[in-house]
């Protein structure tokens, strides 16, 4: 809508919210967001979470709403009388007819040149290659000293200490003091850093000091405190402010801690962790060596069921001959008695037919001699397998043949010859006889 075409309609006449939506759509479209500076007055902070406060300098003030969703960013407190700077797009507020800022973010006043000169070193040095992970180096997991560099009146270092007391009361600890706030702190800094980096009496080195403002941190933000970290050959640990606090020593070190704390935490094993580390693995280690030998234990007893004695293995032979005689014994006296009872069979049926029992008494004669003659050819049969089994045994015998003449020969190991391609001249090898050994040196093979 264009305000002057209403001008030129002067004879109309308009309604107040026809009104204020002119001047609200003339307001935000040829205002920007820009900064504003100036003093807070009559500030509160509505349950909603939003913030209503004056603007003020000694001519004019203006009225400005910071809603809740950009109120929460920040990390400090705004409270009356603080001079402020704040970033807010100009707007009106139809409702009331009123002209207001619509806050986005705000700052306490002289910080802006601070911030620019962040940024600007911090681009600087990332150019440089100053922030480059691949530049980073790792944490010694079990330093053998920590190096700490901060004030020794400073807050932050009883902390370190008292964690690091905690976690591995037995690392020794180097503090290099240096001052940590005020006019040169980070020069300081920077030569206390190159001292402990020269000493070399440490494994790894702890820059820290507590939190505050951003001009209470800015020795930290130094160039001159940047380039005597990255130069450090030491592994460096940057603890300084409070975790939503951002210096460039965070960029430059090879870890971030967000608090000194934090930072102790990370330079120092945990000795309770240790200890039920090593328990852990004693326990594992345990019931790995019980296993094993379990295992080992039940390997063996399978061998020792395997290995027996040769004459062990003969008795046994010799309880399976018996077992074979006391069945052979019973096979004959179940077939006699099934031959008697057939004959007594047909004896009844003889009987029962009125045989000639003449003839019947020779034929049971002359089948008594075959039984007797079959049962006797049976014994002596199986007498003969029991005597050649006997004999195969006692041939099977190592004794038995040595006692024919042969001799076993041993290399000096211990290994048994078989072929004379196995032995190389001039070689000593052991005869065993059946009585007695001897050792002899090869003069010639074939």
């Amino acid at each position: 809508m264009d305000l002057f075409s209403v001008s030129d309609k002067s004879s109309r006449v308009i309604g107040v919210a026809e009104l204020n939506c002119l001047a609200k759509e003339l307001i935000e479209s040829n205002l920007p967001l820009m900064w504003v500076a100036g003093e807070i007055s009559n500030f509160t902070r509505a349950a909603s979470g939003h913030c209503y406060f004056s603007l003020k300098d000694a001519q004019a003030q203006v009225r400005c709403v910071m809603f809740r969703h950009k109120a929460q960013l920040h990390d400090w407190k705004p409270e009356n009388g603080m001079q402020i700077e704040v970033r807010a797009t100009p707007s009106f507020y139809e409702a009331r007819g009123e002209f207001q800022l619509n806050v986005e973010t705000m700052r306490r006043a002289g910080l802006g040149a601070l911030y620019a000169a962040f940024e600007q070193l911090k681009a600087k040095l990332a150019a440089e290659g100053l922030f480059a992970e691949e530049a980073k180096q790792l944490l010694p997991r079990f330093p053998r000293a920590i190096g700490i560099v901060t004030s020794p009146q400073a807050a932050a270092l009883r902390d370190v200490l008292t964690t690091l007391k905690r976690r591995m009361p037995s690392i020794p600890v180097v503090i290099y003091p240096t001052p940590v706030q005020g006019e040169g702190a980070g020069a300081k800094i920077a030569a206390a850093i190159a001292t402990a980096d020269a000493r070399a009496e440490c494994d790894v080195l702890i820059v820290c000091r507590g939190g505050g403002s951003i001009e209470d941190l800015w020795a930290f933000n130094e160039e001159a405190v940047a380039r005597a970290i990255h130069a450090c050959v030491l592994p460096v640990i940057s603890g300084v402010g409070h975790e939503t606090d951002f210096t460039i020593a965070d960029f430059v070190a090879d870890v971030r801690a967000p608090t000194p704390t934090a930072a102790a935490q990370l330079a120092s094993p945990n000795r309770d962790d240790l200890r039920q580390d090593a328990g852990h693995l004693y326990q594992r280690l345990k019931r790995v060596m019980e296993r094993a030998l379990e295992r080992r234990m039940q390997h063996i007893d399978g061998l020792a069921r395997r290995l027996l004695h040769p004459g062990e293995h003969i008795a046994n032979q010799l309880r399976e001959l018996a077992q074979l005689a006391n069945r052979l014994h019973g096979a004959w006296a179940h077939a006699a008695a099934d031959r008697h009872w057939q004959l007594r069979d047909l004896v009844q049926r003889v009987r029962a037919h009125r045989p000639n029992v003449d003839a019947l008494i020779v034929g049971q004669g002359v089948l008594a001699q075959r039984l007797a003659g079959a049962a006797a050819h049976r014994l002596d049969t199986l007498a003969a397998q029991v005597k050649s089994m006997a004999a195969h045994l006692a041939h099977l015998n190592p004794q038995s043949v040595f006692e024919r003449g042969y001799s076993m020969v041993e290399t000096a190991d211990g290994k048994i010859v078989r072929a004379s391609g196995e032995l190389a001249p001039d070689e000593e090898v052991k005869l065993t006889f059946a009585r007695g050994w001897a050792r002899a040196r090869i003069k010639d093979r074939s």
